[in-house]
């Protein structure tokens, strides 16, 4: 099964292994060490936590810089969003992970394979495994390919305003004129509601209402950012 992953990554990802018994470490849980004892095997827990701490740094470092203008709370919801068990479980099944785990047969029986906990662990002691064999460089590229462009396709919008998530997504290549201009303000003053467009460089790309400006804002961004994702594909 190890010897599958080794040739699964070079073919997709071209990443070879100088040591693989790391690999065989990173993939392997304690009930398949457990079955195996005069095989002197190690289990993924101790590379898991150093991978863990890997992908927190390289996911802080890559937000802080990519969103300058957002505050240290933003930052925080931001990376917990990307740093955490359901986007870990995700990306491991994105990259077919959950084929080439090492599992007991009670641990196979019950469905582990599936578990998000367990996809997660080994998505985290992966990045370890690769950050010990092949340094900095090695897992930056990796993580730019599998975990950085979901933040344009919008997995975590749910953590940044859809204003900030607009004008990342139109100022990647440069300065764009972004501007919000209210069209109509209608309702009774107990339930108001406010009409706004925004437009880029003069262009109405989304429009939008809520019970306050502010709201009306934030839905005008999302219409804009649902269709420009679709005009992207």
């Amino acid at each position: 099964m190890i010897s599958e992953l080794q040739a699964y990554l070079k073919k997709e990802y071209g990443i070879e292994f100088k040591d693989p018994s790391l690999l065989a470490e990173a993939f392997t849980q304690a009930s398949y060490v457990n079955e195996h004892p005069n095989q002197g095997l190690k289990f993924y827990e101790r590379i898991e936590f150093l991978g863990d701490a890997v992908l927190q740094l390289f996911v802080s470092e890559y937000i802080y810089k990519r969103y300058p203008q957002l505050p240290q709370g933003k930052l925080t919801r931001l990376r917990a969003a990307m740093v955490c068990e359901d986007s870990f479980s995700k990306f491991a099944k994105e990259c077919h992970f959950d084929q080439y785990i090492r599992l007991g047969r009670g641990e196979e029986m019950a469905g582990a394979r599936q578990r998000p906990g367990l996809l997660c662990d080994i998505f985290e002691s992966f990045i370890g495994a690769l950050y010990l064999d092949q340094g900095r460089d090695a897992v930056e590229k990796f993580i730019h390919r599998v975990i950085f462009p979901k933040l344009d396709m919008g997995w975590f919008d749910h953590a940044v305003d859809a204003k900030t998530s607009l004008q990342e997504f139109l100022q990647r290549d440069g300065d764009v004129d972004i501007e919000y201009h209210l069209l109509a303000e209608t309702g009774s003053e107990n339930a108001p509601v406010f009409k706004v467009n925004v437009s880029a460089n003069g262009k109405v790309i989304g429009m939008g209402s809520g019970s306050s400006k502010k709201h009306a804002e934030m839905a005008a961004a999302k219409a804009a950012l649902t269709t420009l994702r679709k005009q992207k594909k």
